[in-house]
């Protein structure tokens, strides 16, 4: 799997943000089929920052409802993924 295919994209949250200045942890969206170690090693070579540990929680998909309609969001993968001491978060991810 390509790196461009195993990160969707970074989740910028408030809570996210203080976890990234407080710890250096990413929160990123991941692909449901992507390992920790695909994930460990897309980060190091997109990003360029050496990962500590990478941890991974799956998501479930709401029901939702339309009148009498229903039906259910996609299932998504998170990915934590905290940096070695030392290493800077990548500078567009700082403003955010």
């Amino acid at each position: 799997m390509k790196e461009t295919e195993v990160i969707r994209r970074a989740l910028v949250t408030e809570k996210t943000t203080l976890q990234r200045e407080a710890t250096g942890t990413i929160v990123l969206e991941v692909s449901m089929r992507a390992t920790k170690i695909e994930i460990k090693q897309a980060v190091e070579r997109l990003l360029g920052s050496k990962v500590a540990s990478v941890r991974t929680s799956i998501n479930h998909g709401k029901i939702k409802r339309q009148g009498r309609f229903s039906g259910q969001r996609s299932d998504w993968k998170k990915a934590y993924v905290r940096l070695r001491d030392g290493e800077n978060v990548p500078e567009f991810l700082e403003g955010a």
